[in-house]
């Protein structure tokens, strides 16, 4: 599917980020990433609650999205990879294209598509627009997460090839589903049983319809001050 990989980066220093610790100016360009099976050598993240694990260990995000962003008028100043703190850069892959739970091979590593990142306040901050995290969620234009099947060293000069496709929800189907603003009990169930979904979000799903109700997003996208009292998460 892909040729050859835009970029590799890692990073494990932390900084602030609206008075918050986070990684996402932390990732450095690397001719190669060893990845293990709960975390990168030399790559690390500063909330572990939200960020990381078994299901969140490598982050791709397509470059061509950074353009789209400058588009919109998203970003104060010139930004590019690694400022989304991307481990994985690529021009040609996106959402439409990636499933939920599909198997890659990345040289000599094997990787499974897990979710769509779930956007926090911190990237408004980081691209000076206070609605930043929300168009991510809208749009989808999110990049994904892989869970690492075999662990390996990935090279830059590394292609990237679909070895099995597992469901039928791409990245941004299930990025739909999941953030839509109205109650959705079939397609929750249906991305719920989706096979190589995050735990995370069976979880959540669970637990929405167990309950019958979405729960909020204003903190998540907006940060301490949220005012956007007519968002759910």
């Amino acid at each position: 599917m892909i040729e050859k990989i835009s970029g590799l980066y890692a990073g494990d220093k932390a900084g602030l980020v609206a008075a918050v610790n986070s990684m996402i100016d932390a990732k450095q360009p690397c001719q190669q990433l060893l990845v293990g099976t709960l975390a990168v050598e030399g790559d690390s993240q500063a909330d572990l609650k939200h960020h990381g694990g078994l299901d969140r260990v490598l982050h791709h995000f397509p470059r061509e999205h950074y353009s789209q962003y400058r588009r919109w008028d998203m970003m104060t100043g010139f930004k590019d990879a690694p400022a989304m703190g991307e481990n994985i850069s690529t021009v040609g892959l996106d959402e439409t294209q990636v499933n939920i739970g599909d198997i890659f091979a990345i040289g000599e590593v094997r990787v499974q598509v897990t979710q769509g990142r779930s956007p926090c306040f911190k990237l408004n901050h980081q691209f000076g627009h206070p609605e930043f995290a929300l168009a991510m969620q809208t749009s989808g234009l999110c990049g994904w997460f892989y869970r690492i099947l075999t662990p390996g060293t990935l090279y830059l000069s590394d292609g990237i090839r679909l070895i099995e496709r597992c469901s039928n929800i791409s990245v941004r189907e299930s990025m739909a589903i999941y953030f839509a603003n109205q109650f959705d009990t079939t397609a929750y169930e249906r991305l719920a049983h989706c096979p190589g979904l995050a735990q995370a979000w069976v979880v959540n799903l669970q637990r929405r319809l167990a309950s019958q109700k979405i729960e909020p997003w204003q903190m998540r996208l907006f940060g301490p001050d949220a005012t956007h009292s007519d968002l759910s998460d």
